[in-house]
C-alpha cells in the first residue's frame, strides 16, 4: 500500500484531535474530486512499518489528547490497499484503548465485498458513498456530497 500524506495531529478529518491517513489508489475517478493526486495505486510512498509504528506511538502519546484515527484517501477499502488497512485497524484496536476509528469509502456499504467488510468489523465509523459533484453540499459535516452516508457502529468488546 501506498500513501500520500499522514498528519500526527489533525482536527479537520472527523471529530476531536486525530491522526489522518490519506492512502494511495481510488478505482471510483469521481468528478471533481478535491483529492485526485491520491487516485493512483503507485504514487506517494510506500507505507512501511514504521510508518505504522508511528501511527500507534501518536495515537497512544499522552502530551496531545487525541481522540482517534481517519483513514481516506484514494481509497483505504480499494483491493490493493485492504490488507494493510485490515491490519492496522486490527493494531489499532487492540493496542490504542479507547480510540475511534473512522473511514471514507467511495463504495456504498452493500457494495462492499467480504475482505472490505472485515475492516469494517473493527471500525466505528464509515462514510461511504462515491463524491458526486451535483450532490455537492459544503454545509454538510464529514462528507462532501448528499449522497454520501455516515454508518455508524457499536463494536463488541
Amino acid at each position: 500500500m501506498n500513501f500520500h500524506q499522514y498528519y500526527p495531529v489533525d482536527v479537520v478529518n472527523g471529530p476531536g484531535t486525530r491522526c489522518t491517513l490519506f492512502v494511495s489508489g481510488c478505482i471510483h475517478q469521481c468528478r471533481g474530486c478535491y483529492n485526485q493526486s491520491t487516485q493512483r495505486l503507485d504514487s506517494g510512498q510506500i507505507f512501511t512499518q514504521a510508518a505504522e509504528d508511528q501511527i500507534i506511538a501518536d495515537l497512544n502519546d499522552e502530551r496531545i489528547k487525541r481522540r482517534g484515527l481517519s483513514l481516506s484517501g484514494g481509497d483505504p477499502l480499494h483491493p490493493a490497499n485492504v490488507a494493510d488497512i485490515l491490519k492496522l485497524v486490527k493494531r489499532v484496536r487492540n493496542e490504542c484503548p479507547g480510540k475511534d476509528i473512522w473511514v471514507w469509502t467511495g463504495y456504498t456499504l452493500a457494495e462492499l465485498d467480504e475482505k472490505q467488510r472485515e475492516v469494517v468489523q473493527y471500525i466505528d465509523t464509515l462514510i461511504d458513498g462515491k463524491f458526486v459533484e451535483e450532490k455537492k453540499d459544503l454545509n454538510l459535516e464529514w462528507r462532501g456530497s448528499s449522497n454520501q452516508i455516515i454508518h455508524t457502529f457499536k463494536l463488541e468488546d
